[in-house]
């Protein structure tokens, strides 16, 4: 299930504003949550997936890395990788947790998402220890019109696990897991959840125009939303990342924006955009915390060169759409604290 219990604490950290002495930001791409024991675990894109630990979602520790080296499988999947794992998914099942990675070289679909396993998240304990799968899904050039990156596993009314992914190409996918959550559920069940316009003269080979990714369905009331980044990432200050968002009442979707365009049409409703301080942000993730939602994501800050920093905001609600304060998320500021 999304969603976890994170404490009042975050509530009080997002009141901070930036009149204070200006600390240390994590840097961070791609952020995910979760939390055992009192302790919170942010996961993102890194040598080896970075990791973070707080006891109050401002104050982070780096507390280092899931892969020591690099899974064993990655050079085959992806000759030009660099040692950097991609757009991490944290997802508690059955007592264990399962980190969802992506292999890949930028702007190739020579791709594979993997899964490890481990019975806590936090170092201390005995039972830490990360034991990886492998590869659960691979895309392959000229086999594949999709990339095989930017993991997010929900469950269904069912109890079922399904899997949200996908850059660029022909869209964003959504495939059933069986429950092992290691590979995909035989027979295979595949959805289309969004795209964009591709020119059919473009090699499959090439990522093309249709700047979408890091698919995020959250359950709420009802609805299944599906938030998607559209525009440019990882260009620092030129990125032209932001955020949209459609609903519908089947995890399976169609999921149309509030002018009931699909997004499979390229639709899709603008929940947050940059401004000229920060502008481009977005690869979210959402979680339910005390009866409150969070939006949590990465954007880019124009005065400090674009770097990409961390940023957790509430996350509301009218009419049935998720809204955001501006003012929410601008005024939270993560604190990088030194060992």
């Amino acid at each position: 299930m999304r969603g976890f219990s994170m404490g009042l604490a975050l509530a009080a950290s997002l009141s901070l504003g930036c009149s204070e002495a200006t600390p240390q930001q994590v840097s961070i791409h791609d952020p995910v949550l979760a939390k055992q024991n009192g302790q919170y675990f942010l996961y993102s894109t890194g040598p080896g997936i970075t990791f973070y630990q707080s006891a109050d979602l401002q104050h982070w520790t780096l507390a280092g890395r899931v892969f020591a080296t690099e899974p064993d499988w990655a050079t085959q999947v992806a000759p030009g990788f660099n040692g950097h794992l991609w757009a991490p998914d944290i997802f508690h099942f059955r007592g264990k947790y399962y980190l969802f990675y992506s292999v890949s070289a930028f702007g190739k679909n020579t791709s594979a998402i993997g899964v490890t396993v481990s019975q806590s998240l936090n170092p201390a304990d005995a039972e830490y220890g990360w034991t990886d799968q492998g590869i659960v899904l691979q895309s392959v050039p000229e086999r594949d019109l999709w990339n095989a990156i930017d993991p997010a596993v929900i469950l269904d009314e069912a109890g079922e696990p399904w899997m949200s992914f996908g850059s660029f190409w022909a869209g964003l996918k959504l495939v059933k897991l069986d429950q092992s959550l290691t590979k995909v559920a035989q027979p295979e069940q595949w959805v289309t959840l969004a795209k964009a316009n591709r020119p059919w003269q473009l090699a499959d080979t090439e990522p093309g125009p249709a700047e979408l990714e890091a698919p995020f369905i959250y359950q709420k009331e009802g609805y299944y939303y599906l938030f998607v980044s559209y525009g440019k990432c990882c260009r620092g200050k030129d990125s032209t990342y932001h955020m949209v968002v459609g609903r519908s009442k089947s995890l399976q979707g169609p999921y149309l924006d509030k002018d009931g365009k699909p997004m499979t049409e390229g639709g899709g409703t603008v929940l947050l955009k940059g401004t000229p301080d920060w502008p481009g942000l977005g690869h979210n993730s959402v979680y339910g915390m005390d009866g409150k939602d969070y939006l949590v994501f990465h954007a880019y800050e124009q005065a400090d060169n674009g770097l990409q920093k961390l940023k957790i905001t509430a996350l509301d609600w009218q009419d049935g759409w998720p809204v955001v304060n501006p003012q929410n998320w601008l005024n939270y500021q993560s604190q990088l604290i030194q060992p």
